[in-house]
């Protein structure tokens, strides 16, 4: 079932569960697509028969052996893609992902195979999500997300989710990026050593050393 709609769909299932436990269900794959439950219904079902996902009606979905390898596939072209634009054409962190949408699914594997040994095999992108290797092999220690890290916790930025630009914009004004040390006090949080007051809903998209 080669089509990029279905690797759009594994992509999201894969990245849903990547830094978090809660399964994905066909409501917020939904939603994380901007598509009508209707229309991934069907898809769902199509990806199913082709043995890349497992699903029960009004249950989770979830990536067969299958659907991951090619779920990984497909991360793996957006990570280096993201990578490449930041490293070679000066495009800032908030700027990458809509474009990488866009290019995972028009260069060939030669290309990013090129593009993969010119940045020297970068283990991770500028968000800080692990770069899986050629053979789907992926690197990540223990981390926790902010908004759940008690008071004296103290560790580095591992990820910055990449969804909403905006957002990231406003993290980098404060001087927050990917191995920035962040450390949780009683009245708020330590960027580096400098207490800040972070912007709504930043805590929600921090995840640090855990």
């Amino acid at each position: 079932m080669a089509s990029p709609a279905a690797d759009d769909y594994l992509k999201t299932v894969y990245a849903h569960t990547e830094w978090q436990d809660a399964p994905i269900t066909p409501s917020v794959l939904a939603a994380k697509l901007g598509i009508a439950p209707s229309s991934v219904t069907e898809m769902v079902k199509k990806l199913a028969a082709a043995g890349l996902v497992s699903h029960v009606p009004y249950g989770a979905v979830r990536l067969t052996d299958a659907g991951t390898v090619r779920a990984l596939a497909m991360v793996r072209r957006h990570r280096l893609i993201e990578t490449w634009l930041v490293q070679e054409f000066d495009y800032g962190w908030d700027e990458v992902h809509d474009e990488a949408e866009v290019l995972e699914h028009t260069i060939s594997d030669r290309l990013l195979e090129g593009i993969d040994a010119r940045l020297g095999r970068p283990r991770f992108d500028p968000h800080g999500d692990a770069i899986p290797d050629a053979d789907g092999h992926i690197e990540r220690e223990p981390f926790v997300l902010l908004a759940d890290a008690p008071a004296g916790h103290a560790g580095r930025v591992l990820r910055v989710d990449d969804r909403d630009p905006e957002l990231l914009r406003a993290l980098e004004a404060l001087g927050l990026a990917v191995a920035s040390t962040v450390a949780v006090t009683a009245s708020g949080v330590e960027i580096d050593g400098a207490q800040t007051a972070l912007p709504d809903g930043a805590a929600q998209v921090v995840w640090l050393s855990a």
